[in-house]
């Protein structure tokens, strides 16, 4: 018989004491731990975002699936994408979080003419008291056509 394996996201929370809630602020902070690959196929090849968050207040992530709560936006686009990040601590605690996410992004496509284009993601996060946490800009990434890999 053979086995499958299921892959489940993990987030990893670090609650603190109400002393230590002062000291980390409301607004949700990130940190950029990767992005990858550097180097894709247009329509095939997805890119995972991996940062790292801290939320003194702990009200990171929404219930509802249709409100996002992280924005990540291409460089070649006016407009950024939103996705949904699940509560991160209880909804009605008021604890200091703490942890890593890892998003996997839609596969990019070319924009132009050209077999291969450039760009970066910049991408924050909003918690559900409304504060926009630092906005934070990816290393290029570099689009290549599906026909050139063939």
């Amino acid at each position: 018989m053979r086995k499958t394996w299921m892959l489940i996201p993990v987030c990893v929370l670090t609650a603190c004491k109400k002393e230590q809630v002062e000291l980390m602020p409301t607004e949700p902070t990130i940190e950029l731990i990767s992005v990858g690959p550097s180097q894709v196929v247009e329509f095939q090849t997805a890119v995972v975002l991996r940062f790292s968050y801290k939320d003194g207040d702990g009200d990171l992530g929404r219930t509802d699936p249709d409100d996002h709560s992280l924005w990540v936006k291409d460089s070649r686009l006016s407009v950024a994408d939103g996705y949904h990040i699940i509560p991160l601590a209880p909804p009605d605690a008021e604890i200091a979080i703490q942890g890593e996410l890892e998003v996997e992004l839609r596969p990019l496509f070319l924009l132009g003419n050209s077999a291969q284009e450039v760009m970066t993601y910049t991408f924050h996060v909003v918690d559900r008291a409304g504060n926009r946490s630092n906005t934070i800009t990816t290393s290029e990434i570099i689009i290549t056509a599906a026909s050139d890999t063939d």
